[in-house]
C-alpha cells in the first residue's frame, strides 16, 4: 500500500467516526428532553454494557463456574464503588487463586 492510500484510509475512518458523534450535538442542541427520557438515556449505556458482558461470563471457559465467580466478584467490587482498575484486578486475583486451588 502506498502512503497516500494509508492516509486516505485514515482520514476516511476519522470522518466516519466523527460524524455520528457530532450529529447529535448539532441536531439536538436546542431540544429539551423530558426527565424520563434523560434518565433512560443516562442508564442505556449500562444496560448495553451488561447485555454485552453477561453472556461472555458463562462462555469464558469450559467451566461456567469460573466465569460466574469472576462476575460475582466484579459485581460486588463495583457495587462497593471501587475504581475500575480495582474491580478488574480483584476479579483477576480471585480467578487466579481459583485456578491455583483447583
Amino acid at each position: 500500500m502506498s502512503s497516500r492510500t494509508i492516509l486516505l484510509t485514515f482520514l476516511g475512518m476519522a470522518v466516519v467516526t466523527y460524524v455520528p458523534r457530532m450529529l447529535p450535538f448539532v441536531l439536538f442542541r436546542e431540544v429539551e428532553f423530558s426527565p424520563f427520557f434523560k434518565d433512560l438515556l443516562k442508564n442505556l449505556r449500562y444496560a448495553i454494557l451488561g447485555a454485552l458482558i453477561f453472556p461472555g461470563i458463562f462462555l469464558v471457559q469450559d467451566d461456567p463456574t469460573f466465569g460466574l465467580i469472576g462476575g460475582v466478584v466484579a459485581f460486588v467490587l463495583a457495587y462497593l464503588r471501587l475504581d475500575v482498575i480495582f474491580v478488574i484486578g480483584g476479579a483477576i486475583g480471585v480467578l487466579s487463586l481459583y485456578v491455583l486451588l483447583t
